[in-house]
């Protein structure tokens, strides 16, 4: 079984590809930036928050098409997406959160 360091960095992995997917796509992008109310400048600096690349996940986990079609063109099993969101920070509960 892999170790969580390499877990997490496989994660990661699967977190930018959908993040790369979603900004280049002239209809996803929009939507994304209105759901999370980011400016498109401010992305980089978001993307090193804690539960950014989660957020990136549960954007193409909650559009079942967008899903298939990311899965599709990135060689990406569907189930895999999930179980990268459960391994990031803020991708479930069993992380640590700061108060």
């Amino acid at each position: 079984m892999a170790n969580a360091a390499s877990m997490r960095e496989e994660a990661e992995t699967v977190a930018v590809k959908a993040l790369g997917f979603v900004a280049a796509d002239l209809e996803l992008l929009p939507r994304f930036l209105a759901i999370t109310g980011i400016e498109v400048q401010s992305i980089r600096k978001a993307a090193a928050e804690p539960g950014f690349l989660a957020g990136v996940l549960q954007f193409i986990l909650a559009h079942e098409p967008t899903l298939l079609r990311f899965a599709e063109e990135t060689g990406t099993p569907p189930a895999a997406v999930g179980k990268a969101l459960r391994a990031l920070p803020l991708g479930d509960d069993d992380h640590e959160r700061s108060t």
